[in-house]
């Protein structure tokens, strides 16, 4: 059972910029893929972006560009650097890890001003 800790989020105005992070109770290397995950009332939870095993992200269209993931593997954790945010980025961020089982963070909020 892989135990995720999540930090960050909150509010920043449109344009600002904000950062997350998701600490994970087992390595890096053991996970076959990290990320984050953000869903707003009525809507399904989406992708915003991971980070694999080898080390390569994958973002959602909506984000790509100013949305940037990384990891320290030594700390186990993994960030979330959001720039350039718009209204649209409201909502709660999920920190999502998977081996060959699915783990969820208990989400942060994050609300953007217009």
């Amino acid at each position: 059972q892989v135990q995720l800790v999540e930090s960050g989020g909150g509010l920043a105005q449109a344009g600002g910029s904000l950062n997350l992070s998701c600490a994970a109770s087992e390595s890096l290397h053991s996970l076959n893929a990290m990320g984050w995950y953000r869903q707003v009332p009525g809507k399904q939870r989406e992708l915003a972006a991971i980070i694999t095993s080898q080390g390569n992200p994958l973002y959602a269209d909506s984000v790509q560009g100013r949305f940037t993931i990384s990891r320290d593997i030594a700390k186990a954790t993994v960030y979330l650097q959001m720039n350039s945010l718009e209204a649209d980025d409201t909502g709660i961020y999920f920190c999502y890890a998977r081996d060959w089982r699915t783990y969820w963070g208990q989400g942060t909020q994050v609300t953007i001003s217009s």
